[in-house]
């Protein structure tokens, strides 16, 4: 565990240092887009923050292997080497995505190209753990297609969700953790060494998500871009194909007892089955949506637009940090959910615990649709939002002493006008410090679509 540790605070070390040179880098390669009309974001940004997560996923891994106890998984497994072979290939087209963006289709390709390397230097799915059934060795048009199709499938879930700050890295950050602790529960628990490269790509992951935080949260100073998003999406399906399809449920031993135990016992075989999908719920999710919803108005597919999950919580009335805190909310319920079901899949209380912690969830979801009706002598304690239109004066006036907002209702900020009345800040303009939120939501424009993603 200590080796894991160490891997990933040195991880995100490098990943955080260098964040701030690749900033200064992308202003001045000009890496800055105009602010389109679906960015909830009003000055014009920095991408290319993939950047300095790819060289601290190099990092995490040159790491690794100078490690006696980690050492083994390079020695044993070409899964290291496959994985840095497709993120190197899939983080250059991201690159030249964020500076030039390139077409939807050519990025496409790119992904299953990537997808192609890592199967050809043996990170892909040889067999399928099938409920009933047992094990099932693939084909090898089968394991690549299947390898193919995930990887894929992961990066465009990411991708998509990538719409706020701080949004998909805290997302994957809380995906990586639970399936960390999966992956090393079957190898540490099990004894099972073709579990470690799961394990360690997932601890390699939460450096590069956790390093890259901190700059990215609202108001974010750059964005990861799609050298980014698509990048840590590829590290998550590569340790999702490793722990699916390279550990033998054979080996676990799990079919002895009577035939109930039995059953309970193989959970954690068939967890991979589902755990990779769990801990990408929210943005696959979001991804078929947002399919269903531009093939039905016969729209691409690739056509981006304003109506992802993330963009409804800010129209319902969400402020811009308590919608990504609720995205992280149901990430951590779906996939420590999952990760718990796993270890005791006979106990009640954890289905009951999930049923009530979705009840939380579907409440602060709906929570901007109740207004409660404060009293007016109460005015002066409560947000803005809750306060009457028809305050007495004094009450209003002290209220706009105390937080900014003119008596008339419209939010302002440190003395500025309403976002509502901002213009957005041209490219190239010399402030150039990260996003900040739009105001009221309720006052967000209609959709509009777009050609290029964020």
């Amino acid at each position: 565990m200590r080796e894991y540790l160490l891997t990933l605070c040195i991880t995100a070390a490098v990943t955080y240092l260098l964040t701030g040179p690749v900033r200064k880098f992308a202003i001045v390669a000009g890496a800055m887009p105009e602010i389109r009309a679906r960015d909830v974001h009003r000055e014009p940004t920095p991408r290319l923050g993939g950047i300095a997560m790819f060289f601290g996923l190099c990092a995490g891994l040159l790491v690794a292997d100078h490690m006696t106890n980690l050492n083994e998984v390079f020695e044993k497994s070409n899964e290291p080497r496959a994985l840095l072979s497709g993120a190197a290939l899939i983080w250059l087209i991201g690159v030249l995505d964020d500076k030039f963006e390139i077409d939807a289709l050519i990025k496409l390709g790119g992904q299953m190209i990537a997808a192609g390397v890592m199967v050809m230097q043996g990170l892909t799915i040889l067999w399928l753990p099938i409920p009933g059934v047992g094990t099932v060795a693939l084909t090898p048009w089968q394991g690549t297609l299947l390898t193919v199709a995930l990887v894929v499938i992961t990066i465009n879930a990411v991708n998509f969700v990538d719409g706020l700050d701080g949004l998909a890295s805290g997302m994957v950050c809380i995906a990586a953790a639970a399936f960390f602790m999966y992956a090393y529960r079957i190898w540490y628990s099990y004894g099972i060494e073709a579990a470690a490269p799961a394990t360690l790509f997932s601890a390699i992951l939460m450096g590069m998500c956790l390093g890259f935080l901190p700059h990215n949260l609202h108001p974010a100073r750059i964005f990861m871009g799609d050298s980014g998003s698509m990048l840590i999406g590829l590290v998550l399906a590569a340790g999702a194909i490793s722990v699916t399809g390279q550990v033998d449920p054979d080996v676990m031993n799990l079919f002895a007892g009577s035939e109930r135990n039995a059953v309970h016992q193989m959970v954690p075989v068939y967890i991979p089955l589902l755990l990779p999908l769990t801990i990408i719920a929210v943005p696959a999710a979001d991804l078929v949506l947002a399919i269903v919803r531009r093939t039905w108005r016969g729209q691409s597919p690739f056509a981006a637009d304003r109506g992802h999950l993330h963009h409804r919580l800010l129209e319902i009335g969400h402020s811009h940090s308590r919608a990504v805190l609720i995205m992280y909310f149901w990430s951590a319920l779906i996939g420590f959910g999952a990760l718990a079901y796993s270890v005791n899949s006979a106990s009640m209380w954890i289905v009951l615990g999930v049923v009530f912690l979705s009840a939380i969830g579907l409440g602060l979801l709906l929570l901007p649709r109740f207004t409660p009706r404060v009293p007016v002598w109460a005015q002066r304690f409560v947000p803005p939002r809750y306060r009457r239109r028809g305050a007495a004066p004094e009450a209003a006036e002290a209220t706009a002493e105390g937080t900014g907002e003119d008596v008339t209702g419209a939010p302002a900020k440190d003395g500025e006008p309403c976002e509502e009345h901002r213009a957005p800040v041209p490219a190239g303009a010399a402030r150039v410090n990260g996003a900040t939120a739009l105001g009221h939501r309720s006052r967000m424009p209609a959709r509009h679509t777009s050609e290029t993603s964020r």
